[in-house]
Order: structure tokens, then C-alpha cells, then sequence
């Protein structure tokens, strides 16, 4: 248990390695039992073949090879253990790794949310007290401001409609006097000579006669 201990950094009064460098120790030696178990498995191989080799040959050396064989696979299956076990290690290191780095963060939520609501809570209830009244007092400004303004002038609706009546009949009557005819023209003066007397309708009648008279010759 000590050489263990010394081999991983540990042992009383020494600093333990960090999540991260212990990671990394376990990976390079599962890469070094990795390299040995393909040095076995080349091993097992050439001894399977010398045996098969010398077969009746020789069976004392076929014998020997397979018992190298057998030690051989006994070792890769130790290595197969080990980096079982190794890889298992590692993969609780990483998680435990994780799991610091999330509760490292998670602390420095928390200490900021503490930051963020470290306030009293009488002090918000005025702030939120304060902004709904200069909620109200924004809205009832602006019903001030869009109400009509009537300059202090107040005048009764009745009268005006009245006026406007009266208004109307002015312009109908002066239609109605423009559409009579143009005003009367003053006559002109009687003439103060006397008119020529017209002559009798019987002198009308001679002269008709005479014209007739003359017709008839000219037509013969």
C-alpha cells in the first residue's frame, strides 16, 4: 500500500494531485498497458506457432512453448483487469471532475444572486410604490392633455344653432329677392313736341288702289 500510495503522490503530509494531473496519470498508463497488451498478443501468437511447430517433432520444446503461452495470456488478462479498472478510475475522476467544475459555478451563481438581492426588502416595496404613482400621475397627464381646451370661453350650444338659423334665412331671403328680377328702371321723360298726325285710312286706301291698278297695265 505504500509504494501505491508513493507512486500516486500520496502519503502523510504530502499534497494530494489534482483532479486533472491524477486524470492524466491514468491515461498514460492505460497507454502503456495498451502497448503491453499488444506486445502479449504478439507473444501468445509466436509461441502458438513455435508449438504448432515442433508438434511431434519435438514436444518437449512445443510443451515449453505453450506454457509461455499460458503465462502470457495470464498477463494479458491481468492487464485486461487492470485497465478495466483503471478506465473505471478515470471515468469517476472525470465525473467527479465535472461535478466540482458545476458546484464551482453554481457557488458563483449563487454568490451573485446574493449580490443582485442584496437589498432591503422595505426599500423595494418603496421603489415599487414610487413607480405606480408615477404610473398614475403619468396617466392623469396625459387625460389633462387631451382634453379640449376652451380658453375660458363657455357658450351655450342653443344660442349659436339659433344664430346659425337666422344666418341661413338672411342669405335664402336675398336669393329669393335676387332671383325676382333686376330693380325697377326710372322711365324716360315724355317728349315735349307733338307726335305727326297719321294720315286717314282712307288715303290708305286710294294709294293701295292706285298700286294695283299699276300692276295690271304693266302685266299686258
Amino acid at each position: 500500500m505504500a509504494l501505491i500510495a508513493k507512486m500516486f503522490g500520496g502519503g502523510k503530509g504530502g499534497k494530494g494531485p489534482s483532479t486533472q494531473e491524477a486524470i492524466q496519470k491514468l491515461r498514460d498508463t492505460e497507454e502503456m498497458l495498451t502497448k503491453k497488451q499488444e506486445f502479449l498478443e504478439k507473444k501468445i501468437e509466436q509461441e502458438l506457432a513455435l508449438a504448432k511447430k515442433h508438434g511431434t517433432k519435438n514436444k518437449r520444446a512445443a510443451i515449453q512453448a505453450l506454457k509461455r503461452k499460458k503465462r502470457y495470456e495470464k498477463q494479458l488478462e491481468q492487464i485486461d483487469g487492470t485497465l478495466s479498472t483503471i478506465e473505471f478510475q478515470r471515468d469517476s475522476l472525470e465525473n467527479a471532475n465535472t461535478n466540482t467544475e458545476v458546484l464551482k459555478n453554481m457557488g458563483y451563481a449563487a454568490k451573485a444572486m446574493k449580490a443582485a438581492h442584496d437589498m432591503d426588502i422595505d426599500k423595494v416595496d418603496d421603489l415599487m410604490a414610487d413607480i405606480s404613482e408615477q404610473r398614475e400621475l403619468a396617466q392623469e397627464i396625459s387625460e389633462a392633455i387631451s382634453k379640449p381646451v376652451s380658453y375660458g370661453e363657455d357658450f351655450d350650444e342653443d344660442e349659436l344653432l339659433a344664430e346659425l338659423d337666422e344666418l341661413q334665412q338672411e342669405d335664402l331671403d336675398k336669393n329669393l329677392l335676387e332671383i325676382g328680377g333686376p330693380e325697377t328702371t326710372p322711365l324716360p321723360n315724355v317728349p315735349s313736341t307733338s307726335l305727326p298726325n297719321r294720315p286717314a285710312k282712307k288715303d290708305e286706301d286710294e294709294d293701295d288702289m292706285e298700286g294695283l291698278q299699276r300692276w295690271a297695265l304693266e302685266a299686258m
